[in-house]
């Protein structure tokens, strides 16, 4: 699940005032066990990374969600043991259904194959992961800006009640509805959810207006796929039917065709990486919805907030309903008279893991949560995810777990199900412990003495970061495009801005945050908050270190940013209903004590350790920690046929240049026959 945090679970004891509707998870949830103290981390590409390679950010590189500017060295190694290469050592297949957003195509020397070299025999997806923004002219019926959610409604909301549906294929459907019909879509909703541009009032007898435009993207309903299948690679355009049509089920589609062409003598892992419920946020098919959340829907503003929250209830529970779908159509359940999902992990032999890449964005974050302290950054709300796991394995079903488990735990259970030893089996040092101590022993006590999460930049060329976007009165650097700022409801004050709001510069645009400050002080403006550019959690069962590294203005020294660091520490639990949060007002630091300040040198020991725990091995892109005649083949075959970011592009002072070349090739010979220092984990 995308941008799903544990606030919005009813199963998990949160989701406050309107918690979305889960029944099918919940059914899951009833089954199996709910890990109830799981951390992910603070983006998704990092989060992601953690569950399919094992490792903390420090040692993926990967700190933020990945963008076409990020070099190869914040991608997932191609050099790594994926969850899909580990479980390949005990025969089995691999599929990717969705979002993959671990890599590519943009400097990746896989492009489009970056599922594939990573390990996954087949992909069906979008690879940036991020949907496109909304088409507001609804396939060129109207001028930009017009329609907020990316289609026509229907006549009593200034709309049409009926129409054509003209699509690529040269086919046409009418449409038409008759009164309020509210469990039937507005006709260009219908239209835009089977493929097609809506022509209000005109039949499939009329000519195809010349408007009509088949080649933008519309967030959930048009996006450009991606397919891998073993070693073939296609990019399926816009005008191709498989492109259009409602993300979340399509996603469902390509899974259920690939588990059902499985032979059955052969294990496999099917991973449905849903999009869902990630910004922009748009209405799913009335269909996918329950009779209490389909009011009001042709009404919204899909670019405001109020009704944002709403229509990421409905879209979670659009990929409720498409889970329930995928697990009656491949045989793991059944539904009842009454419609409920009937699911029996006993009567199969196939282990379900259900998690969230991250916290939730924070303008839908659910009570008692913090807004301002959700995703995209180490306090709880950012981190702490749902995890959920059934199957014939779980012994004493429909228990929580309360122990600290971390995402990266994921990737060893993977090996754990297929009998696989991941520490012994990986290239990689792993930072992962057991989840199936818990999985089979109730009264497994915790393995871990401390937990991790960690988000910062990326690397880019030349240590040039992501542009600023100002949303509401804060400053963020995580939105990888204009567009992806605008679509969370921000302001982008990087090239190419045209928001009347942001102080001109000649058109320029502002690099950093503390820029974007500079400039609103010297027009007379208030300031922005700046967002951390590094934000680190550390806890043990008790007790949470933050550490938050920001870059400030500072009129004294105008022409270059203050550096500042705090940190804090906080007492926290996991209490259904109302658990003790890592809110600003419960800073211990503040008023400190022996005790609390003897526990906070203890986690920023620890914490201080776990980022020293990869030291650098320059010359070595292969990972095993040594450099030799493997590094020297790897770089001349990069070198030479491909020539630009990669593993084999070393940093040299503090800078990576986005090039595979002859000066990477004089580190590598100046190391060569290096055995670097062991890198090591902490639990």
């Amino acid at each position: 699940m995308d941008d799903v945090g544990i606030d919005q679970m009813a199963s998990f004891g949160y989701g406050g005032l309107t918690p979305p509707r889960m029944p099918n998870i919940n059914a899951v949830a009833q089954a199996g066990l709910r890990f109830r103290n799981a951390w992910a981390m603070p983006e998704c590409s990092l989060g992601r990374a953690s569950f399919f390679v094992g490792q903390f950010p420090p040692r993926t590189n990967i700190y933020q969600a990945i963008g076409p500017n990020d070099l190869a060295n914040s991608h997932v190694s191609p050099f790594a043991t994926t969850a899909p290469k580990l479980l390949k050592k005990a025969n089995y297949e691999s599929g990717l259904f969705g979002k993959f957003h671990l890599g590519g195509p943009e400097n990746n020397e896989a492009g489009n194959a970056a599922p594939h070299t990573l390990g996954w025999d087949y992909f069906y997806g979008w690879l940036g992961g991020l949907p496109g923004s909304i088409d507001t002219t609804a396939g060129g019926l109207a001028a930009p800006d017009t329609h907020k959610c990316g289609f026509l409604p229907r006549q009593n909301r200034a709309g049409t009640d009926f129409g054509a549906c003209f699509k690529p294929d040269n086919s046409c459907t009418d449409i038409s509805v008759t009164g309020p019909a509210p469990h039937e879509d507005a006709p260009g909703l219908q239209c835009i959810d089977s493929g097609g541009v809506f022509a209000p009032n005109q039949t499939c007898s009329d000519p195809r207006p010349g408007w009509v435009n088949f080649n933008q993207e519309n967030a959930y309903y048009v996006s450009p796929l991606v397919i891998n299948d073993g070693s073939y690679v296609e990019e399926v355009p816009l005008t191709d039917m498989r492109a259009r049509g409602y993300r979340t089920r399509i996603e469902t589609d390509a899974a259920i065709d690939w588990i059902k062409s499985r032979p059955t003598n052969r294990p496999w892992m099917a991973t449905v990486s849903y999009t869902s419920a990630h910004t922009p946020w748009q209405q799913p098919p009335v269909g996918l919805l329950s009779e209490n959340t389909i009011s009001l829907r042709d009404s919204l503003d899909c670019g405001a907030t109020g009704a944002g929250r709403l229509l990421q209830n409905q879209m979670i529970e659009a990929m409720d309903a498409e889970l329930g779908r995928l697990m009656v159509e491949v045989g793991l359940a059944q539904w009842d008279s009454n419609g409920r999902l009937v699911y029996d992990p006993a009567a199969s032999n196939t282990t379900i893991v259900i998690v969230g890449d991250n916290g939730t964005l924070g303008t839908a974050v659910k009570q008692p949560f913090a807004p301002s302290q959700a995703k995209g950054t180490a306090y709880q709300t950012g981190i702490w995810t749902p995890l959920i796991v059934a199957g014939p394995q779980v012994q004493a079903p429909n228990r929580d777990v309360e122990n600290m488990v971390n995402m990266v735990d994921v990737f060893q259970f993977f090996g754990e199900v297929a009998n696989l030893n991941a520490h012994d089996e990986a290239v990689q040092t792993l930072d992962s412990t057991s989840l199936m101590a818990y999985v089979q022993n109730p009264g497994q006590e915790t393995l871990r003495t401390i937990n991790f999460a960690m988000g910062s930049f990326n690397y880019q060329a030349n240590n040039t970061r992501n542009a600023p976007c100002v949303i509401s009165t804060s400053c963020t650097q995580i939105p990888v495009s204009k567009s992806v700022c605008e679509d969370n409801q921000g302001v982008w004050w990087g090239p190419g801005y045209d928001d009347p709001s942001v102080v001109d510069n000649g058109g320029t645009g502002y690099s950093m945050c503390w820029e974007v400050n500079k400039a609103l002080a010297n027009d007379g403006q208030s300031q922005v908050t700046i967002n951390p550019e590094t934000s680190i959690g550390l806890r043990n069962e008790q007790y949470k270190l933050v550490r938050n590294i920001t870059q400030e203005y500072d009129a004294s020294t105008p022409n270059s940013p203050r550096t500042t660091t705090v940190e804090q520490l906080f007492q926290i639990n996991q209490d259904k209903n109302r658990p003790l949060l890592d809110t600003p007002d419960r800073d211990l630091l503040q008023a400190p004590t022996s005790q609390t300040l003897a526990i906070y040198d203890d986690l920023k020991q620890k914490m201080d350790q776990v980022l020293a725990s990869n030291p650098l091995c320059p010359g070595d892109g292969n990972l095993d920690r040594v450099v030799n005649g493997d590094d020297v083949e790897n770089w001349a075959r990069i070198a030479r046929d491909w020539g630009k970011s990669s593993m084999y592009d070393f940093m040299v002072s503090g800078a990576f240049d986005g090039l595979t070349n002859a000066t990477d090739g004089g580190i590598i010979q100046n190391n060569l026959n290096t055995n670097c220092d062991p890198a090591y984990a902490i639990y």
